[in-house]
């Protein structure tokens, strides 16, 4: 038999009619060379990790390491530190590569790890003209800086720009 149980009556929900809603964003945290960086979530297909052959492809751009084959898929992986002018990094236990997808187009990015899922308010996060000061990642390629409460930043990568991938989806078509 089912218990029946009551609500307690003295409790009361205020809701205040005046406050407006915060907006607020999903990000998948991960390390990138020595910093914090978000990408949005929605972005996001799947987190894998890095296979044991990675297969270089001729005449591609510097920053491309080579395609994948994910369940039949074949996917570009792009490394965001080579891109960025940085040298080539090692791969470690906890190096992942982010399967995202922009406008129709997947393709992998390595990182150095993934740390969280976050839900960062827009209040807490800075437009990219004023922070980009505080990362050594390019200027072009930072949507914000989010502050957290923390004490630490997370850079909000622009992966559209990044990786040019505006042009690639004018050549496809």
């Amino acid at each position: 038999m089912a218990a029946i149980t009551e609500e307690p009556k003295n409790r009361t929900a205020r809701v205040d009619d005046n406050a407006a809603p915060e907006n607020e964003r999903t990000l998948l945290v991960f390390d990138l060379a020595g910093e914090h960086c978000g990408l949005d979530v929605n972005l996001v297909r799947e987190i894998v990790h890095v296979p044991p052959r990675i297969t270089r492809v001729p005449n591609a751009p510097h920053y491309v390491r080579g395609v994948i084959n994910l369940r039949g898929t074949v996917i570009p992986v792009l490394d965001c530190v080579i891109k960025m002018g940085g040298g080539h990094t090692e791969h470690t236990n906890e190096t992942r590569i982010v399967v995202a997808e922009f406008e129709g187009i997947q393709f992998g990015v390595l990182v150095d790890a993934v740390r969280e899922v976050r839900t960062v308010a827009d209040s807490l996060i800075e437009s990219g003209d004023s922070a980009r000061s505080t990362s050594s990642i390019g200027d072009d390629y930072i949507l914000g800086v989010a502050k957290m409460d923390d004490g630490r930043l997370i850079v909000l990568i622009d992966l559209a720009a990044l990786f040019e991938i505006e042009e690639l989806i004018e050549e496809d078509n």
